[in-house]
């Protein structure tokens, strides 16, 4: 799981900034004290380090929301399947080819957690999978997993950052994130360097929190959208939110093409009460115990996620494209 400036936790801000080589302005700036990137990075990696274990123990190894159909009624059984289908549904909102010639044949799998999302793509494509997280625990766990189901030969994982990415221009055929642009600090950074690694024809998906668009009238957030969002943060190690509309215009001031986003919102709403309620099990319970305080503190914030998914505060966002052959 896993926005611009590094504010660890500081949303908001009245004045726009432009965002340096893309023309873009920005109207979600941070206006509290910052803290360095290696700082919000440090942060994130312990963060997972600490509750990737409780997660894949009460979850398993898919570390993103559930796609559910409007207002149906979830039984536990259904959330995992859910996130097997929010897989395929980016896929096929995306547009990326089934056909054995045309599928991805090379996919970059950015904020990888424990790699579930690789693990698929190479199964159903045949496709190597390179994975990278800031998490050494989770790049050591997805590589074991990998290895356990038999696919360490299509999907590695390693340890590095989405905002520099160890990997040559045009590399990869499908560029994914799945619920980690929440986490990055400099977004017109992380959508170049996607950008920078995709083969010519590659797909990009994104798939992402983010705040509501902005009206024409508006500089910022409301102050109390702001507040809520800032707990999130803290608890989250998120740097500030921007909107979908963001993510948009910083892909095509990078001229790439076919860029599509929609909201599902309403098509992850159960996926947080059902996160909470696994956490009020007895081992849900004992799980967050022995994790720690890191664990803990983002457990106590989730009912602010559903506030705000409630508020239509926080919107759930996919933004696809392509790059020019």
């Amino acid at each position: 799981m896993g926005a611009e400036d590094t504010c660890c936790g500081g949303i908001g801000g009245d004045d726009p900034i432009k965002r340096p080589g893309t023309g873009i302005r920005s109207r979600s700036v941070s206006t509290r004290a910052v803290c360095t990137d290696d700082k919000l990075q440090q942060g994130i990696a312990e963060f997972y380090d600490a509750s990737s274990g409780v997660w894949e123990d009460i979850w398993g190894d898919h570390m993103h929301h559930g796609f559910y159909d409007p207002n149906a009624t979830v039984s536990v059984s259904d959330h995992r399947s859910a996130q097997i289908r929010m897989i395929e549904e980016a896929l096929q909102f995306a547009g990326v080819p089934e056909d054995p010639v045309k599928r991805p044949k090379s996919v970059v799998d950015v904020g990888c957690g424990i790699g579930g999302s690789s693990r698929y793509l190479a199964r159903k494509y045949g496709a190597q999978c390179q994975g990278i997280t800031l998490s050494p625990v989770q790049a050591q766990r997805a590589q074991a997993l990998a290895a356990a189901q038999g696919l360490a030969g299509k999907a590695s994982f390693q340890v590095a950052d989405a905002l520099n990415q160890p990997f040559s221009d045009g590399q990869f055929d499908l560029v994914w994130s799945m619920e980690s642009g929440e986490h990055m600090p400099e977004k017109a950074k992380f959508v170049g360097e996607l950008a920078r690694v995709a083969a010519p024809g590659a797909t990009i998906i994104i798939v992402t929190w983010c705040h509501r668009d902005l009206s024409p009238s508006e500089e910022s957030l409301r102050p109390e959208e702001k507040q809520l969002l800032n707990k999130i943060c803290d608890a989250y190690y998120l740097p500030a939110w921007c909107s979908t509309a963001d993510y948009v215009k910083l892909l095509q001031s990078l001229a790439l093409q076919d860029i599509k986003a929609a909201d599902w919102s309403e098509n992850v709403a159960p996926f947080w009460p059902a996160v909470i309620s696994s956490a009020l099990t007895w081992k849900g319970f004992v799980s967050l115990l022995r994790s720690g305080w890191k664990t803990i503190k983002g457990a106590l914030v989730m009912p602010l996620m559903i506030e705000g998914y409630k508020k239509d505060l926080i919107k759930f966002a996919i933004i696809t494209c392509r790059k020019p052959e």
